[in-house]
C-alpha cells in the first residue's frame, strides 16, 4: 500500500496498487444541464406565483361569498322570528357563541352583525338573490331562496376585494361613495390603507365638486373617468403624506424634493394613468435655459403633463411661463400622434379671476390649490351639498 493507510486512501480517493487503480469520482452537489435553463426557470417562477395570487385571491372572494351567505341566513332567520330589535340582539349573541367555540375566531357578534349589514347592503347586485331586502325595512323574503352553493364565476365578479376593504365600505354611508370607492379599489388595486387614505383625503367630493351633477353621478357608477384635460384635476390636492410642517417655512425647492422621495404617493393624488418623467427637465430657447419643477406623461389622455411648484400664491407671471413650457412642449417635443400638452401649476392660493382673464379660452393651463393637510370630511360634505343645490343639471 505504500506505507499509506485505508484511511488516507479513502480520503484521497485513489491508490497504486499491484494489479489495479482506483479513482473516486467526485459528483458536483447541482450538475450542471446541458444548455441554458434561465428561460424555464422564469417561466415556472413566473407560473408557480401567479398560481399562489390566484389561489390567494380564491381565497379572499371564498371568505366575502361565505360571509355573504351567512349574513342572508341570518336575515332569513331574524324575519321568521319576533320583530324585536332585542330578539335580533340575542340572536347574534347565541349564534356567536356557538360558532366560535365550534370554529374559533372570526365569528364574534361584530363580525356577524358586519355579515349581515353586508348582505343588506350587497343583495341587490349579487347573482340569483332575491331583491327583496331593504336596507332600512327588511320585507319578508320568500320560503325559499335561491342557494349558490359553488363559488361561481358571476360571485367571483361581482366580489373583488377582501373582507377587510368591505367591512370599511360599509362604514360609508352615502351609497354612491360608496360604490366610487369600491370601484376605484378594484381598477387601481388600493391596498386597505390606500383606500382609507383616499377616502380620509376627501377624494369622491374633491372630484365631485370639479363636475355637473351628471359627472358626479358617473363617479358611481363609473368610478373616476379620464377623457379630458379637466378630469384629472382635484382642487385642492391634499399632500398630507409629504410630512412639510404648514407653519415651518420652507421652498419651493423643499416641495419639490419631498414629491420625489414621496413620488408613489404622489402620483395616487394625482391620479389614474400618470408615469414620472423628470425633475428640473431643462430646455433651451435663445441661449437662456429653462426649468420645468416635475415632467409627467398621461398614458390615458396620451399627452405630456407639466407640473409647476408655487408656495404663494399664483401670479400672472405664473402663468405666461406655464404658457411658454407648454409651448415649447407641443412644438419641439410631443409627437404627432400624441395629445397637446397639459399645464398645471400647483399652488397655495390660486385666483380663478386671474386665471380666466390671463389665459385664452380652451387653454390647457390649469392652477389647483394643495393643502398639507387632510381636509374635514364634514365640510367637504357641506361644500358638496351647497354645490348641488345650486348647481343645475346639464346633460
Amino acid at each position: 500500500m505504500s506505507g499509506r493507510s485505508y484511511t488516507d486512501i479513502q480520503r484521497s480517493g485513489s491508490y497504486d496498487g499491484e494489479h489495479a487503480m482506483v479513482r473516486k469520482t467526485v459528483k458536483p452537489e447541482h450538475p450542471l444541464p446541458a444548455e441554458p435553463i434561465l428561460p424555464l426557470v422564469q417561466e415556472i417562477r413566473n407560473l408557480v406565483q401567479n398560481a399562489r395570487r390566484t389561489a390567494a385571491q380564491s381565497v379572499n372572494t371564498l371568505q366575502v361569498v361565505t360571509n355573504f351567505e351567512i349574513g342572508r341566513r341570518i336575515v332569513e332567520y331574524e324575519q321568521k322570528g319576533k320583530r324585536r330589535a332585542e330578539y335580533g340582539k340575542q340572536t347574534l349573541i347565541e349564534l356567536s357563541h356557538q360558532l366560535t367555540h365550534e370554529f374559533g375566531r372570526g365569528f364574534s357578534e361584530r363580525n356577524l352583525k358586519y355579515m349581515r349589514h353586508f348582505y343588506i347592503e350587497y343583495h341587490e347586485t349579487a347573482p340569483q338573490i332575491p331583491q327583496t331586502v331593504s336596507g332600512k325595512s327588511l320585507a319578508v323574503l320568500p320560503k325559499k331562496t335561491p342557494i349558490r352553493q359553488t363559488l361561481s364565476a358571476e360571485f367571483t365578479n361581482r366580489f373583488t376585494l377582501s373582507w377587510s376593504h368591505y367591512v370599511f365600505l360599509l362604514s360609508i354611508d352615502n351609497r354612491d361613495e360608496r360604490r366610487f370607492y369600491e370601484i376605484e379599489s378594484k381598477q387601481n388595486t388600493w391596498s386597505l390603507s390606500e383606500l382609507k387614505r383616499q377616502f380620509n383625503s376627501g377624494v369622491y367630493e374633491r372630484l365631485a365638486l370639479s363636475r355637473d351633477k351628471k359627472g358626479v353621478k358617473s363617479l358611481a357608477q363609473e368610478g373616476h373617468i379620464i377623457e379630458k384635460p379637466e378630469d384629472m384635476l382635484k382642487d385642492p390636492f391634499v399632500l398630507e403624506f409629504l410630512g412639510l410642517d404648514e407653519k415651518a417655512r420652507y421652498s419651493e425647492s423643499d416641495l419639490e424634493s419631498a414629491i420625489i422621495d414621496k413620488l408613489g404617493a404622489f402620483l395616487l393624488e394625482l391620479g389614474k394613468g400618470f408615469l414620472f418623467e423628470a425633475r428640473q427637465k431643462r430646455f433651451t430657447f435663445d441661449a437662456d435655459h429653462y426649468f420645468v419643477d416635475l415632467v409627467f406623461y398621461n398614458r390615458i389622455l396620451r399627452c405630456y403633463v407639466l407640473i409647476d411648484l408655487k408656495i404663494g400664491k399664483i401670479t400672472h407671471a405664473d402663468l405666461g411661463q406655464m404658457q411658454m413650457y407648454v409651448n415649447y412642449y407641443d412644438r419641439h417635443v410631443k409627437l404627432g400622434e400624441e395629445n397637446p400638452t397639459i399645464g398645471i401649476i400647483l399652488c397655495r392660493t390660486k385666483n380663478d379671476a386671474l386665471v380666466r382673464l390671463t389665459l385664452p379660452e380652451n387653454s390647457n393651463i390649469y392652477a389647483s390649490e394643495y393643502q398639507l393637510y387632510l381636509p374635514s370630511k364634514e365640510e367637504l360634505k357641506q361644500k358638496l351639498i351647497e354645490w348641488s343645490e345650486s348647481s343645475p343639471v346639464t346633460g
